[in-house]
C-alpha cells in the first residue's frame, strides 16, 4: 500500500499533504510505504508501476466554501480524464494516465483531502488547514487500518 503525500509547500495550503505525510508515524506494517511526493509527479507514476493493493493519496482539495474541511473518497482514475503529465507538477489525473501510458494499472485510490484557504505564494498553512492536519493523519490511520484488514465472509453451515 502506498501512501502519498502530494502538494507545493510554497503554495500556502497547497503543502497539506507533505506536512500529514511529515506528521504520520511510521507504519509497522511492511506492506505500508509512506511518501512525500511534493510535485513530483512523474516519480509517483513510475512508482505506481509497482504492484499495490491500494493507494492512499494525501492532497488539498479545492475550497467549496469550508476550508480545514476534510474530505474522503475514492478516486476512481477511469473517471478523472487524461491530464499532461509534467515532471514538475502534481496532477493525479495526469500521473493515471501517465502510469497506464507507461503499461500499468493504477491501483484502488483513496483521497485524503483538506479544503484549501489559501494557495497564494508562501510557506505555511492557514490556520483552519493547520487544525485539519492531525484529524487528517487519524483519517489516514483509519483509511489504513480498513484497507489491512482482512474482510473475513462468514461461512454458515445449515443442518
Amino acid at each position: 500500500m502506498l501512501v502519498a503525500g502530494i502538494g507545493n509547500i510554497f503554495l500556502g495550503d497547497d503543502g497539506f499533504g507533505p506536512e500529514v505525510v511529515r506528521r504520520l508515524p511510521h507504519h509497522p506494517d511492511p506492506a505500508v510505504r509512506v511518501v512525500d511526493y511534493g510535485i513530483r509527479g512523474m516519480h509517483l507514476a513510475y512508482d505506481l508501476l509497482e504492484p499495490w493493493t491500494a493507494l492512499v493519496l494525501i492532497d488539498a482539495v479545492p475550497d467549496r466554501g469550508a476550508p480545514g474541511r476534510l474530505e474522503m473518497f475514492r478516486a476512481v482514475p477511469e473517471d478523472m480524464g487524461a491530464g499532461t503529465l509534467d515532471a514538475h507538477t502534481m496532477d493525479p489525473a495526469a500521473v493515471f494516465a501517465g502510469v497506464r501510458a507507461l503499461g500499468g494499472t493504477p491501483p484502488r485510490a483513496f483521497v485524503v483531502g483538506c479544503q484549501v484557504a489559501c494557495v497564494d505564494q508562501g510557506i505555511g498553512l492557514s490556520e483552519p488547514v493547520a487544525a485539519a492536519v492531525d484529524p487528517a493523519v487519524a483519517a489516514v490511520a483509519g483509511v489504513l487500518a480498513e484497507l489491512l484488514t482482512p474482510h473475513r465472509r462468514c461461512d454458515r453451515r445449515v443442518d
